[in-house]
């Protein structure tokens, strides 16, 4: 293979005069396109539909940023169609130009990188330094499975005996369908894409909702690369309807979904069915989000601890399933450690404006997202003591400030649900290891963070910590592709991990293919072998 070894996406530097004049580029350069309607891609081909779902901007809702083509169960159908179509030959592909392409398609993606930054700020409100690590990251993902793709194609080593030829190689599935969230619109998409395509499948993509634009724009990617029409198809609307259908196909091999725990369960039941024509179990990958604590204990670098902690609870205000919602302190430090990380939530809240000015705090996804933070909020005085409490920001789209709740019982809502947005519990905790059993005492098991400077505190965490990626003395976000390769326990999830070295596996299904090239002595043929009478005899 004649590839370097892979490397991270360098993040851009927005504090650089240039890097603000080449965004400021950018805004102006997409200004034109807004307000666009976006259609189906089905085949390759633009499909229309008579309804049309507006998105606007989370943090100025009078804003248009365009409108997306509403999908019936019907598109849903010929997508899987379309995809079933393409199978045969992208999967006969070599893995040479199949690798080419991801890494055509992760090129075209770092040259339109700064737009992409402008859309995912005015779609779902992601400021640029939050946004810009997912670009970074979905880049990453076309690189580190182009070198993966060829590391699978190569197969497994086997036990070998001397009259047989056996091989151990890996096929792909079929026909697959990734459902992907708001809250990463570039790399949870093109994570389970380009990992699909890349092992030899074609798929249908069923964004969300709230992020169908920025969707649009990623397939353009992988349609301008070069991919065969039909091996990527899009299919834009609501769940009930389009989700509901891609799952019950029985064309349909695997389904890997992003998305809430109710819809991940939901999924799980739908897929286990056998309708009538379907020759097959569906596969099933899911991430279906977290609860996840951060402890600290009297060992720890006091300023980091609060630094990290509270960019993980505020960064995309909450909304990741990777967020620090639990804080877990030792009582030797819990008072003044509580009343730092508020100082440092209520600077951060005094910062808040538009994500396309890239402020550091700004507005939820919905206006439904808002509500249920303010009902948490509104019970919050009832489950502990109110340290900072969220208001609304009505200048500010769907924003409210954070709310960071101190003596939250374990068993408290506060403490158990995850909530998607900037609220935040602190529970008591008397020791170590009360604090990790704590910690684990919540239906999911995604990440989880510790700060500590003491060895055997370390150890005691690393080995009783219950969750899929454990972070000591860092915040529990920021996960890279190929270094931290991400997936829960729990009912957070199914794995296998996105950027890790088993990933693609989940887009494979093993073969061995044996072949007899040599017979034993007692076994040789009995047909006459002499050459006596034959044509070369005479």
């Amino acid at each position: 293979m004649g590839l370097p070894p892979f490397s991270n996406e360098p993040l851009l530097n927005f504090a650089a005069p240039e890097e603000q004049a080449r965004m400021a580029q950018a805004r102006r350069a997409i200004a034109p396109m807004l307000g666009a309607q976006y259609p189906l891609i089905i085949g390759g081909q633009a499909v229309e539909t008579q309804d049309h779902l507006a998105a606007t901007c989370p943090d100025a809702p009078s804003e248009l940023i365009g409108s997306t083509a509403l999908a019936s169960a019907e598109h849903a159908q010929q997508a899987v169609g379309a995809a079933l179509g393409a199978f045969e030959a992208w999967s006969r592909v070599s893995v040479a130009e199949r690798a080419a392409l991801l890494l055509r398609a992760g090129h075209i993606l770092r040259l339109r990188r700064r737009e992409l930054l402008i859309w995912m700020a005015l779609e779902v409100g992601k400021n640029f330094d939050q946004a810009d690590g997912e670009l970074a990251e979905a880049i990453d993902h076309f690189e580190w499975n182009a070198r993966q793709l060829y590391r699978w194609s190569e197969g497994k080593p086997i036990h070998p005996i001397d009259t047989e030829m056996n091989e151990y190689r890996y096929r792909p599935l079929g026909v697959g369908v990734v459902i992907s969230p708001w809250n990463f619109p570039a790399t949870l998409p093109l994570g389970m894409v380009v990992a699909a395509v890349a092992a030899g499948n074609t798929v249908v993509l069923k964004p969300s909702e709230q992020a169908s634009v920025i969707a649009c724009h990623l397939v353009q990617v992988l349609i301008d690369a070069g991919f065969p029409p039909g091996v990527v198809n899009l299919v834009t609307g609501g769940g009930p309807v389009v989700g509901e259908a891609l799952a019950a196909d029985p064309r349909v091999r695997f389904v890997a979904f992003v998305g809430s725990r109710a819809v991940g369960v939901h999924l799980a039941s739908q897929v286990s069915k056998v309708p009538p024509g379907q020759t097959h179990l569906k596969r099933l990958m899911t991430e279906m989000g977290g609860k996840n604590a951060t402890i600290v204990t009297g060992s720890a670098d006091f300023e980091w601890a609060v630094a990290e902690v509270v960019r993980s609870a505020l960064g995309y205000q909450g909304q990741k399933c990777s967020a620090t919602s639990r804080i877990i302190c030792l009582p030797e430090l819990r008072d003044r450690f509580v009343e730092a990380v508020a100082e440092r939530m209520r600077d951060t809240a005094r910062q808040r404006g538009r994500a396309v000015d890239n402020r550091p705090f700004g507005a939820v996804i919905t206006p439904q997202a808002r509500t249920k933070v303010e009902q948490y909020v509104a019970a919050a005085g009832d489950q502990g003591s109110v340290v900072l409490r969220g208001q609304r920001d009505e200048e500010l789209g769907y924003c409210v400030t954070p709310t960071l709740v101190d003596h939250v019982a374990v068993d408290a809502p506060l403490a158990q649900d995850e909530i998607f947005g900037p609220v935040v519990a602190v529970i008591d905790a008397d020791g170590l290891q009360s604090a990790v059993e704590i910690a684990n005492q919540v239906p999911y098991a995604l990440t989880g963070a510790a700060f500590a400077r003491d060895p055997a505190e370390l150890d005691y965490i690393r080995e009783h910590f219950y969750v899929g990626n454990l972070y000591l003395n860092r915040s529990s976000t920021g996960a890279m592709a190929g270094v931290h390769p991400f997936g829960g326990y729990k009912l957070s999830g199914t794995g296998p991990k996105v950027g890790g070295p088993d990933y693609l596996g989940f887009f494979l299904e093993a073969q061995v293919i044996t072949e007899a090239v040599r017979w034993p002595a007692s076994q040789q043929p009995t047909a006459d072998v002499s050459r006596e009478g034959s044509p070369c005899s005479g």
